[in-house]
């Protein structure tokens, strides 16, 4: 009998989503334990003290898996499935370095741009950084492929896919396009493709909810805007 999966995790988290779908793709059974995040649990203390974040993998009795990357990674050398890294080690580094960049400089810069373009700020330094983050991904889409991956979602298809649904519920919320037709044609047609893959479906949280909850807290974003004057391209 295999070892039980549980994965604690929250609703809408990009990152828990990350996991989800790699242990969907392995076709490996697990257990989603809800966290709140405005009141945690003694549970995620007790298997994250290092920084108290979801999404956490428990697998069996070993010591719990942390970080959203890493789980990945876990689950793609521990299950059996198609692999998600690429097979050769050039294509692995590739596919490792991308993701650290969606995590460090297209994940942060969203958040900023979000507060900026909230508060009426369409062209703030955070939104250009964003368009410039996403026009850099782009030129790094496979060419004739469907997928970061190949014809199959892959590693990097699940690092990018994290925050897909959060850049489009971004731009309902503020108003603002940053993925376009224009400037990112590879990368929407990237979008529309994961969007609908079956397995990414059942992993992906109700964009209405995403929407309601980013509008609920609009107020606060004009208000950590308002210290201070976003350098503009106008």
């Amino acid at each position: 009998m295999s070892e039980p999966v549980k994965l604690i995790g929250s609703l809408g988290s990009p990152y828990v989503h990350r996991a989800e779908v790699a242990l969907r793709l392995k076709g490996v059974p697990y257990e989603l334990i809800l966290e709140d995040l405005d009141d945690k649990s003694e549970l995620l203390f007790t298997h994250n003290p290092a920084n108290e974040k979801v999404p956490v993998l428990l697998h069996g009795d070993r010591p719990a898996i942390c970080e959203s990357l890493v789980i990945v990674e876990y689950i793609d050398e521990t299950f059996d499935g198609a692999p998600l890294l690429p097979a050769d080690s050039h294509g692995r580094a590739m596919a490792r370095f991308w993701a650290r960049f969606v995590d460090e400089k297209c994940s942060m810069s969203m958040w900023g741009a979000l507060i900026w373009m909230i508060a009426g700020h369409a062209h703030s330094e955070p939104a250009e950084t964003v368009k410039d983050n996403l026009t850099l991904l782009e030129t790094q889409f496979p060419e004739g492929k469907r997928f970061f991956g190949g014809d199959t979602i892959g590693y990097l298809d699940i690092a990018i896919g994290g925050i897909t649904l959060w850049l489009g519920v971004f731009e309902e919320v503020a108003g603002v396009p940053l993925l376009t037709e224009e400037k990112h044609p590879a990368l929407c047609r990237w979008v529309r493709d994961y969007m609908v893959d079956e397995t990414v479906r059942r992993c992906l949280p109700e964009r209405g909810h995403l929407v309601a909850t980013l509008t609920s807290r609009k107020e606060l974003y004009v208000g950590l805007a308002k210290p201070a004057v976003p350098h503009t391209q106008e």
